[in-house]
């Protein structure tokens, strides 16, 4: 089984909760947008799985793809910042989700809040908010989830303030 913390939006802020509500993790993945510093001090806790948002620099793009599809225990999981919401997500991203078939798809963007099922494509959305101080949300979010071979589960918002 591996312990999955799940994070995005950062934009150069880390909150220090985010270290003790991770701590029993296995792994942090981040959708995006980390700003500068935050990959240091997430590196140094956890490995580390991401891809770069919209607001990174070109630095963290050569660092983070774009998007990564990869397989946790027996769930395949793909993650990028920029996809949408079942079933409206943008057309380069519903194009991938047709072509990867993940069990998982993480993404983050919209500062929003999101976890829900998409029966058309057999695919568990997960955006995971935002965990920054900047942006129009007024709740800084992160997310847990466990994976068990095929199954995910304990699934846990954290309200970090």
């Amino acid at each position: 089984m591996k312990k999955i913390g799940i994070i995005s939006d950062t934009h150069g802020y880390l909150h220090p909760a985010v270290f003790g509500y991770f701590a029993d993790r296995d792994e942090i993945w981040h959708a995006g947008d980390f700003g500068d510093g935050v990959i240091e001090q997430l590196q140094k806790f956890k490995p580390l799985r991401g891809v770069y948002g919209n607001i990174d620099s070109a630095l963290i793009r050569k660092e983070f793809p774009e998007q990564i599809v990869f397989r946790c225990e027996q769930v395949k999981v793909m993650m990028r910042h920029i996809g949408g919401y079942p079933p409206k997500y943008n057309a380069a991203t519903k194009k991938e989700l047709l072509i990867h078939r993940p069990q998982l798809f993480i993404d983050g963007h919209s500062h929003i809040l999101k976890i829900m099922y998409d029966k058309n494509i057999g695919c568990l959305h997960i955006n995971p908010g935002a965990a920054s101080n900047q942006g129009w949300h007024t709740v800084k979010t992160i997310v847990t989830l466990d994976i068990d071979n095929t199954e995910m589960k304990n699934c846990k918002v954290i309200e970090l303030e």
